[in-house]
């Protein structure tokens, strides 16, 4: 019978700019007696990487834009957070209602260009996406193969909401080690139909199942080890891959 684990570690300490994130997720598992094994999906929430990584703005160093103070005006927001949503912008797909639904530098589209205010220490502050989380994940995944000797996946990941279903969940912005993707063309159904166009997006689905682990508010989770997954490995992995070329939208 087919399984798989997911086990949240529960004593990492609060993460501040310079850690080692790599070497804190072992001291984790080590002392939590879960350990690293070959095989092993780490997923992390993004918010402790980009702490790690300074990617963290105090709004009152803020001076907005006269477009961003309009903006916010017109959203009931506050126009220093609008400014920083707009430099981590390449473009605004949509906004009102009170939402600014943005195209990131990296290609994702999400809500406030993924700047994040939750689980950051400090009213006055908002997290920012890591400027580039192939390239965390690639970090974290070396530094725990440097301290243990053990292969494993690494998922860095964040909260979306999707087109027209309520509710967010956990995507990949991130990976490495790992193919986010799992292509099925060509292989059959229970009953020989042959698939034509199903690719499985295992990363988000690894994300999101941690998810359930790791929670997004109080539970201070912010590392989970998916064990028991057999992923298909890949060095040249890139979370890029789960991007849908803007010509295939049919929501933007």
């Amino acid at each position: 019978m087919r399984e798989i684990r997911i086990i949240g570690l529960e004593t990492l300490p609060i993460v501040h700019e310079g850690d080692d994130i790599g070497a804190l997720i072992c001291e984790a598992a080590s002392r939590e007696g879960v350990g690293i094994l070959d095989g092993d999906v780490i997923v992390v929430s993004h918010i402790i990487v980009s702490r790690a990584e300074g990617r963290v703005v105090h709004l009152s160093d803020v001076k907005p834009s006269p477009f961003a103070e309009n903006v916010a005006r017109a959203l009931g927001k506050d126009p220093r957070l609008v400014e920083v949503v707009l430099r981590e912008s390449k473009g605004i797909a949509r906004m009102g209602d009170g939402h600014l639904i943005c195209e990131t530098k990296h290609g994702f589209i999400c809500a406030n260009a993924g700047v994040d205010r939750s689980n950051v220490p400090g009213e006055d502050t908002v997290a920012l996406l890591p400027e580039d989380p192939d390239a965390s994940a690639r970090r974290i995944r070396e530094r725990i193969r440097e301290l243990t000797g053990k292969d494993v996946a690494v998922i860095i990941c964040d909260t979306h909401g999707r087109p027209l279903r309520r509710g967010t969940i956990n995507v990949a912005i991130g990976v490495a080690g790992l193919d986010p993707i799992w292509d099925r063309r060509g292989d059959r159904d229970l009953f020989g139909y042959v698939l034509r166009v199903t690719q499985v997006a295992v990363a988000d689905e690894l994300a999101s199942a941690a998810e359930l682990v790791m929670g997004q508010a109080w539970e201070g989770i912010p590392v989970a080890i998916v064990r028991g997954y057999e992923y298909r490995p890949s060095e040249q992995a890139t979370a890029r891959e789960l991007i849908r070329p803007r010509k295939q939208d049919l929501f933007i």
